[in-house]
């Protein structure tokens, strides 16, 4: 079954480290892309990293140099390593699993609720 599971949010003082993991179905773990997304009150949803099926990241200028997109083939998971949390970080974030090459699907979790407090 298709399926994306994320885990780690949670209250989170300023400056912390928490790291949010993201338990992907077999079949779709190697898709094309994978990623984090947030989304915070009143915002649009937005892209915070993306990881290649070949290990290629990208990431938005918001988060780059403290955040780190990684994954674990064996375990069919994805993590995101958030560092230095600023109350801007605070938002829901979703794992999304996005294949365009061949079959095109995107598919999202249900997300997890980070909030960084002072």
């Amino acid at each position: 079954q298709v399926q994306l599971v994320e885990s780690g949010g949670g209250l989170v003082q300023a400056g912390g480290s928490p790291r949010l993991s993201c338990a992907a179905s077999r079949s779709i773990f190697s898709s094309n892309l994978m990623g984090w997304y947030r989304q915070a009150p009143g915002r649009q949803r937005e892209l915070v990293a993306t990881i290649t099926s070949g290990g290629s990241t990208n990431y938005a200028d918001s988060v780059k140099g403290r955040f780190t997109i990684s994954r674990d083939n064996a375990k069919n998971t994805v993590f995101l390593q958030m560092n230095s949390l600023n109350p801007e970080d605070t938002a829901v974030y979703y794992c999304n699993a996005r294949n365009y090459v061949g079959v095109r699907y995107d598919y999202w979790g249900q997300g997890t609720q980070v909030t960084v407090s002072s």
